[in-house]
């Protein structure tokens, strides 16, 4: 049922565990391709490279100022001022359920080891945190879209290959999975049809016959 809601409401739906980490890998995944980064809204015009790996140093930051400056210092404070500026009153009767504002997500940053980092970061706004070992794919993809700007630690980045594995040995923490191959090796399809490997199998067609089946089926409605 959509309307009107009801306690007894199908929320949730169930999906396989395959497919949810499939989700979470993609999500990552798109997180280092810099033109769906872009596309989400994310001002990483003046970051020097997607993804962005930072020191393990700042698990250690127990102040806001220190995570204020490593921002500021990388130059993904823009993303946190957009943030800022989108800061608007919620349509509608969300207004009055404890949800009145809305604003933009920022960036994520993911760590492994919390000496501190969560409670330097919290108080930012748009900067959500997670830890490597439980990533949650409503803060890597929010709204069903990927592409979310990511701050790695270095601990975390390498983890990824035991958490996902590669396409060459299954994951050491999920129980028999592997990353799925992609199907085509070159996605980008007008190129591979107008390739003159796949013209030249193409049947040159005969135009001939078409017209003389045209001619005998004007013959036979006439008679």
């Amino acid at each position: 049922m959509f309307a009107p809601t009801k306690t007894w409401r199908r929320w949730h739906r169930r999906v396989n565990v395959t497919l949810r980490r499939h989700a979470a890998a993609s999500a990552v995944a798109a997180s280092g391709v810099t033109a769906l980064v872009m596309a989400k809204g994310h001002a990483i015009e003046k970051i020097n490279e997607i993804p962005l790996v930072v020191s393990d140093k700042i698990q250690d930051y127990q102040k806001t100022k220190q995570a204020v400056a490593l921002l500021k210092k990388i130059n993904a404070w823009n993303d946190v001022e957009k943030v800022v500026k989108s800061k608007r009153i919620r349509p509608g009767k969300g207004k009055r359920r404890n949800r009145r504002y809305k604003k933009k997500c920022g960036p994520l940053v993911i760590y492994e080891k919390d000496n501190g980092i969560v409670r330097a970061f919290r108080n930012i706004p748009g900067v959500d945190l997670c830890d490597v070992n439980a990533l949650s794919i409503f803060k890597l993809a929010p709204g069903g879209h990927a592409g979310r700007f990511i701050i790695w630690t270095e601990s975390a980045f390498r983890k990824l290959n035991d958490i996902f594995g590669t396409f060459h040995k299954s994951s050491k923490v999920k129980k028999g999975y592997r990353l799925p191959r992609p199907m085509m090796t070159i996605t980008d399809l007008g190129r591979i049809i107008k390739s003159e490997e796949v013209r030249s199998s193409f049947k040159v067609k005969n135009r001939k016959a078409n017209i003389i089946s045209k001619k005998k089926a004007g013959v036979a409605a006439k008679k």
